[in-house]
């Protein structure tokens, strides 16, 4: 029951409306019996700054971004984490008394997911499709958890000299490597234990696989195979892998996990994981219909 010593929590996202954030939290603060309330905020980049202004004011305990404002944010906090720093992304504020302090649970987010479902990426080769913000997130999150060897692939664009230059900074266990480079992406797929569609392909009922049905067929029972996208709930790459007999998850782990980051940081507790996951499987299959 909200009351006077409830503590507010939010997203700030544009637009926001569509998010899951608000049902992963109060869903979370309920069950945690923790008094507080999580909504969301629709603010674009030219509102962000008088918003942390006034969430300051308020006392808002904490907040989540999405991009572009997990970006933008950073000149106007007062301290970011080693993690955000490196990837110049936040996605997690914390307001301690007035001073905003922020930070990036989205790599370790998938981490921790792949850690529930005992697998582990200390010694893994990975395949990595795509280096956006995702992409580069999990990316970062692999390293630090001792990875062996990530091979990320990329379009071939604008961008990719400047995020190759990156993440193989990062590390020398880092390759950067362009997506139209077939050959490669097999030679990676036979190598690798894990491979993450960390694309939009497959997205809210686009029917296309990120990569071709030739090289989905190098997939097999020794892979372990996740798509951050989970809407559907069944993706096309989703279900592609399991044909080929492989372990595959969409992106509602790295979701809700990511989510307890943020929910650790704010409360010092534990999000209950399991009872958050089957309430945001039902509102997606809800959203599906």
């Amino acid at each position: 029951m909200i009351n006077g010593h409830t503590q507010l929590f939010g997203l700030l996202a544009h637009p926001a409306a569509h998010s899951l954030s608000p049902l992963i939290h109060n869903t979370s603060f309920k069950a945690t019996g923790i008094n507080g309330t999580y909504l969301a905020f629709d603010v674009t980049p030219a509102g962000l700054s008088t918003s942390l202004a006034a969430m300051r004011v308020m006392n808002i305990g904490g907040f989540n971004l999405s991009m572009p404002l997990k970006t933008a944010v950073i000149p106007m906090l007062d301290e970011i984490s080693p993690r955000a720093a490196r990837l110049q992304a936040v996605n997690t504020v914390v307001n301690r008394d007035g001073r905003l302090f922020g930070d990036s649970t989205d790599g370790q987010g998938f981490i921790d997911a792949l850690h529930a479902n005992g697998v582990e990426v200390a010694n893994q080769t990975l395949t990595v499709l795509g280096a956006g913000g995702a992409g580069r997130a999990i990316v970062a999150a692999a390293i630090d958890a001792d990875a062996a060897q990530i091979n990320v692939f990329k379009r071939q664009n604008q961008t990719f000299t400047q995020v190759r230059q990156q993440m193989t900074r990062w590390s020398p266990n880092v390759a950067v490597v362009a997506y139209e480079d077939q050959a490669a992406m097999a030679r990676s797929f036979d190598d690798s234990q894990i491979v993450v569609n960390a694309t939009n392909v497959g997205m809210a009922g686009n029917q296309q696989l990120p990569v071709s049905q030739q090289l989905m067929n190098r997939l097999g029972p020794q892979h372990v195979v996740v798509d951050v996208v989970y809407f559907p709930l069944l993706t096309p790459f989703v279900q592609a892998a399991k044909q080929q007999g492989s372990r595959a998850a969409n992106g509602i782990g790295m979701l809700v996990h990511q989510a307890a980051g943020s929910f650790l940081e704010w409360t010092g507790q534990k999000m209950p994981i399991q009872k958050v996951v089957e309430a945001v499987k039902t509102e997606v299959s809800h959203r599906q219909k």
